[in-house]
């Protein structure tokens, strides 16, 4: 059985998809954007701000979910230029105690609304 997960503290869906889906004692969190759910208004000039407001979305959805980043056992990074590794990395990286979880970062011809970073993660519930 899977539950739709929809928060207006988070960006709403630019398409056919939810912000994320339960099955079971797993929660999938759709790719996240540096969206303000509040305005609509992107950050792309700044990746550590972007960052920010992308993983602070996440955490928007994963507590709708009854979760938060202690829950995360995967994240996928997409970035537009890898040599924002770094910072999304920095910011990224606050946001996880001492337990992070598996990721990949690939980068990607381009994103959603010309955004340069976009993040999903998928946690489980204890």
């Amino acid at each position: 059985m899977k539950t739709v997960i929809n928060t207006s503290n988070a960006p709403a869906p630019i398409g056919p998809y939810n912000q994320a889906i339960t099955a079971g004692n797993f929660i999938f969190v759709s790719g996240q954007i540096p969206s303000d759910p509040a305005t609509g208004e992107l950050i792309i000039d700044d990746i550590k701000a972007a960052t920010k407001l992308v993983m602070e979305n996440i955490s928007a959805i994963l507590t709708a979910a009854g979760a938060d980043f202690n829950n995360v056992v995967k994240t996928s990074i997409f970035l537009t230029d890898m040599q924002s590794f770094g910072q999304v990395n920095e910011t990224y990286g606050t946001y996880f105690k001492d337990q992070f979880p598996a990721r990949e970062t690939v980068q990607v011809a381009a994103l959603p609304k010309g955004v340069n970073v976009e993040i999903s993660v998928i946690a489980v519930k204890s």
